[in-house]
């Protein structure tokens, strides 16, 4: 595919999740790709590797093992790599984790944000795309969640930063002219996933006999999204920057937002209960998961709804893979991967 970009996209967390799958649909576009990772210790490094090992290699890709949290090497990069356009999709991840190691979060989700931002003003990049998250919306009542609510009352680290993103992001915007757009992420799974999280976390114990953790008594609804579908939705975001007229749909002008600044939600917008998804892989996998029901976890949250009707009027996109066949894709991902490194 020929493209207007000349110079290199910057990708931060490209041996993440999320990261990896936007990377690499950037390259089957045609794209350069830079991927910058600290490749911490947070999961399994392996499997960063084995992810980071699909993309290394490949025409157009390059690679820096940098924290995004150090200064000096963040500026280095953009200035050696003058992006127009920049994904930056690195974060510490994890609402349970916050309450550990709560540093974690500042130093990446905040300093590292800050000198991304930093890169992006050195370099006047055309536009920068972010990942928020739905944790922002704490525990609000109001389904599907929107935009347009109001997400002051975080009940978690790790949503407080994620605010804070969005707010260092306006002010950046509106203060450099930099054109900004947020993707709040609703429960991403899908092949090559976070261990961490609940999808591969029950696969895993079903398969070896493991007990699963089910909170809230399983009394829990996520709107669970499928990775394929949430990487076509950042490049298409990402490859179409916000005009500098960007107004409402009657066509005013909006006020007290920055106009080179967008913020959307990005999810499935087909919230689950958590026990449909358990009894879904224990279908695919044709085992029984052993339940160990517990209460709220703190920081956790009833249910995540997104409401993508303005990804929809403006990008004419929507997420579409039903749970079931994005389960079976992330199963028969599990046990490829797994086998293959036995």
């Amino acid at each position: 595919m020929s493209n207007q970009i000349s110079a290199p996209i910057i990708v931060t967390g490209a041996a993440g999740f999320i990261g990896f799958h936007v990377a690499r649909n950037l390259l089957d576009l045609g794209y350069q790709v830079i991927g910058i990772d600290n490749m911490n210790t947070y999961y399994d490094v392996g499997l960063k590797e084995a992810r980071l090992a699909q993309l290394t290699g490949r025409n157009g890709f390059g690679f820096h093992r940098v924290d995004i949290g150090d200064k000096e090497a963040m500026a280095d990069i953009f200035e050696s790599i003058r992006p127009t356009h920049v994904a930056h999709l690195a974060a510490q991840p994890g609402v349970r984790y916050s309450l550990e190691n709560p540093h974690a979060y500042v130093d990446s989700n905040v300093t590292g944000f800050l000198n991304v931002l930093e890169g992006c003003r050195a370099c006047d990049v055309k536009h920068l795309a972010y990942a928020s998250s739905s944790s922002v919306y704490g525990n609000s009542p109001d389904v599907p969640y929107s935009t347009d609510q109001n997400v002051d009352n975080p009940i978690s680290l790790y949503a407080a930063t994620k605010k804070s993103n969005e707010l260092m992001a306006h002010a950046y915007s509106h203060i450099w002219n930099i054109p900004v757009t947020g993707l709040r992420f609703f429960t991403v799974y899908g092949p090559w996933g976070r261990p961490d999280m609940a999808v591969y976390l029950f696969t895993k114990a079903i398969r070896n006999g493991d007990p699963i953790k089910v909170f809230n008594n399983g009394d829990l609804r996520r709107d669970f999204t499928y990775i394929d579908d949430i990487a076509n939705g950042v490049v298409k975001v990402l490859l179409s920057p916000p005009a500098s007229d960007t107004g409402d749909a009657d066509g005013k002008a909006r006020q007290r937002v920055a106009p080179n600044y967008r913020l959307y939600n990005i999810g499935n917008s087909e919230p689950a209960d958590l026990m449909q998804m358990i009894e879904t892989l224990e279908s695919l996998t044709g085992g029984e998961a052993v339940k160990e029901f517990l209460p709220m976890q703190p920081g956790d949250v009833y249910e995540t709804f997104a409401d993508t009707s303005a990804l929809e009027r403006d990008f004419g996109f929507k997420a579409h893979t039903p749970l079931n066949e994005g389960l079976a894709a992330f199963v028969a991902w599990y046990d490829a991967y797994h086998s293959s490194r036995t």
